[in-house]
């Protein structure tokens, strides 16, 4: 550990005396327009001089990709880290910040509307489309001194566009596997929407976009038990640590489709006031087709189970989610004070999913149906926040506010007698529920010291409540179970300095402590898995907390050019951890201690419009150091954190044609707490890999244009769990007038 802060510190040293030998003022003919954040202080800010380490991606840079889903338009960004193993299929990737590993510790928000689930703290990212998203602004550091919980690793905050005269855009699209046996199969997509503003103060925009896919076989049938004497057709392979498996067939080509519909109003009023209203629908399902088995007996016909393996390992289950989010905003200024209000209403309607019972028929789920579950957990949240943003001496800012945040969620498990079907619902099996609420206060200042050198201070005092919580395993000794309610509150400063000695070159420095209070989930949510192993929420767990801070240098080298290095710590209590109580039953605790450390380097270079230039690299250095639940974790580095990424790109654009290409590798990453899981190549497993996105644009008219875009380009095969897609191509024509 020494030796890497000794290597960072070198690092920095470095950057610094680049920065002293570096020109002093923007370089001649070089354009000086600072992309405007939010995010970052819950005010107007220059990106430049906007405290803590913030990137912005465009609605422009997002065209010039391949982007399918919002996490994956942010995955080039230094320090972030999007876990979608198998496209969008995968309904639950999850982003990650800084080594701070799990989606309840990252806050992502629609608008300023907080969308991490209430349940568990995730979110389903591919509810919200791309293509109705002017801007998203990533803050990274602890961010619960302006909002609350979940903010460990930083904020996503994704904008939608607002036009301000008349558009309308027509997209269409078809994508296939471009020879490769795992790429994405029969993609379409539609997408349109509708902009204008009338009698110059009411906007008023639509959007929606339906994409699908009939995806590929992304999921082995991996078993542990060796097909008995007279079995052929079985492939030798191990799991993620090395152990002897066997590869029995595949669960068919997964697929899914996704439909999100935007609709967004303003109007304008004088004294600098607007109102907003905003809707999003968000619906869609997965699946998977025909499974395949490899196994053939002595006659040559198909072998669908032996020994204890069943039908059943070879199915792949149904399901899908339906959420709505409700939002209304108001500002207003009155003198010289600019007043913000912001309410949303987040309506998780279902999220749910059916598997087949793993018993020998008739009471296990075979190809044709059969007894099955299904498992549905509907959630909802409301969100309340009002701020006052007071100048002060006209050099000094100070914001205020509050925020109110209550949610719930309720999931049951019923018996199914057609696992194929949703719909013929059984007796109730499992069910458990909860309540929990926030009240906030806050406040934050900033400060110029001196013309050059601008301090940002504040803090925020949250006080949590957890109450109704009930769980019932229908049948069981000690069940059903109610909880008494529970409360606990964090206090979370945050401060930070930023000094710009010239127009050049900004020098930041920024450090704070931020919490997450346990979920629903965590608290009172009870499964077990298929080999029998109980994992039990616990109703006395704490909130976690996180201290971190960073400090950076972002340099204009020459004209066209921007170099910026960051050096990061974090350290994580309270680490929610599951326990063993017994060998097949594991309890939720308090347990743990993480740290993370690491630099980020970033490089850009224009050529005018011409050409763009990027490349970034990420070390993390992320480990458990204390873990009374599994002392075995204690000194392994925290799962799902790679050591090493880098990204690099070129954008040109010349004419009617453009061209993109992007490369993003991955380091090898851990499932495993203990950090067994070596072997790669194989399903479950998560691999170091290296792939290249490449989109060749035409505008054929000034209303029309045409793109190919091939991802994966050199076919990278690898498993991140699940097989992840091959090289895939897909062609789009689009209208805008």
């Amino acid at each position: 550990m020494k030796k890497n802060r000794q290597q960072c510190a070198v690092v920095m040293a470095l950057v610094v005396a680049v920065c002293g030998s570096a020109q002093a003022e923007t370089a001649p003919g070089e354009a000086r327009l600072e992309q405007v954040v939010v995010t970052a202080t819950r005010t107007e800010q220059d990106l430049a001089t906007a405290p803590g380490s913030i990137s912005v991606v465009t609605k422009e840079e997002m065209e010039k990709r391949t982007i399918t889903t919002v996490d994956e338009a942010i995955n080039t960004i230094p320090g972030v880290m999007t876990t979608r193993g198998k496209g969008m299929m995968d309904r639950m990737s999850a982003i990650t910040l800084r080594g701070i590993p799990g989606q309840s510790r990252t806050l992502v928000m629609l608008d300023g509307i907080t969308i991490n689930s209430p349940y568990a703290g995730s979110v389903v990212s591919v509810g919200v489309s791309p293509g109705s998203l002017e801007r998203i602004e990533v803050v990274k550091g602890p961010a619960s001194s302006l909002y609350g919980g979940y903010a460990m690793g930083g904020v996503v905050n994704m904008i939608t566009r607002m036009p301000e005269k008349q558009e309308l855009t027509l997209t269409g699209g078809y994508g296939f596997a471009l020879d490769s046996p795992n790429g994405m199969q029969n993609t379409r997509r539609v997408a349109a929407s509708y902009g204008d503003k009338y009698l110059g103060r009411i906007k008023l925009y639509l959007h929606n976009d339906y994409l699908a896919t009939d995806g590929y076989r992304s999921d082995s049938n991996v078993q542990s038990s060796k097909p008995t004497a007279g079995i052929t057709g079985w492939e030798p392979t191990t799991d993620y640590t090395g152990a002897t498996r066997y590869r029995l067939g595949d669960k068919g080509k997964n697929g899914a489709w996704q439909d999100n519909l935007t609709a967004k109003a303003e109007l304008e009023l004088p004294s600098n006031t607007k109102l907003k209203l905003s809707f999003m629908k968000s619906t869609g399902e997965y699946s998977y087709d025909n499974p395949a088995t490899y196994l053939r007996n002595s006659s040559g016909a198909e072998v669908w189970s032996y020994g204890t393996v069943r039908e059943a390992s070879f199915l792949g289950g149904n399901g899908g989610s339906d959420q709505h989010l409700y939002g209304f905003g108001a500002e207003t200024e009155l003198a010289t004070v600019k007043y913000k209000l912001n309410l949303g209403y987040l309506d998780q309607m279902s999220s749910w999913g059916t598997t087949p019972t793993s018993a020998a028929p008739p009471n296990g789920g075979t190809r044709n149906g059969g007894p099955g579950k299904l498992s549905d957990t509907p959630a909802a949240a409301f969100n309340a926040d009002i701020q006052a943003s007071i100048p002060i001496l006209d050099k000094h800012l100070l914001t205020v506010g509050g925020a109110y945040r209550s949610g719930w969620s309720h999931s049951r498990e019923h018996n199914l007698s057609n696992w194929q079907d949703e719909n013929s619902k059984g007796a109730l099996s499992y069910e458990s529920k909860g309540t929990d609420r926030t009240f906030a206060l806050f406040a934050e200042g900033e400060i110029a010291l001196l013309d050059k050198l601008t301090l940002f201070a504040g803090f925020r005092q949250d006080w949590w409540e957890t109450f109704d919580g009930y769980a019932n395993q229908v049948g069981s000794v000690g069940y059903p179970q109610t909880y008494d309610s529970r409360s606990a509150d964090a206090f979370s400063p945050k401060g930070a300095l930023v000094y710009r000695p010239f127009d050049t070159t900004t020098f930041k420095l920024s450090g704070g402590k931020a919490f997450r209070a346990p979920t629903v989930y965590d608290l009172y949510r009870t499964w077990t898995t298929s080999s029998g192993t109980t994992y039990a929420g616990n109703p006395n767990l704490k909130p976690e907390t996180v201290i971190s801070w960073d400090a950076s240098v972002s340099q204009r080298l020459w004209q066209g050019s921007k170099f910026t290095a960051t050096y990061f710590e974090n350290y994580i209590s309270d680490l929610i951890y599951s326990t063993s109580t017994t060998p097949t039953w594991k309890d939720k605790a308090n347990a743990g201690k993480a740290e993370s450390r690491g630099v980020e380097l970033e490089a850009e270079q224009k050529f005018d419009s011409l050409l763009r230039l990027f490349a970034n690299y990420t070390y993390t250095d992320a480990t458990i150091r204390e873990n009374s639940a599994v002392p075995a974790t204690v000194g392994k580095r925290v799962t799902d954190v790679p050591e090493h990424m880098f990204n690099l790109g070129a954008d040109l654009d010349y004419g009617s044609f453009g061209a993109t290409a992007t490369g993003r590798y991955v380091g090898k990453r851990y499932s495993s707490d203990t950090n067994t899981d070596t072997v790669n190549g194989v399903q479950g497993s998560y691999d170091p890999y290296f792939t290249v996105d490449l989109k060749l644009r035409y505008k054929i008219t000034a209303w029309a244009t045409a793109s190919l875009s091939v991802t994966n380009l050199f076919d990278e095969h690898y498993y991140s769990s699940s097989l992840a897609p091959g090289r895939s191509c897909y062609a789009e024509l689009g209208f805008k007038f």
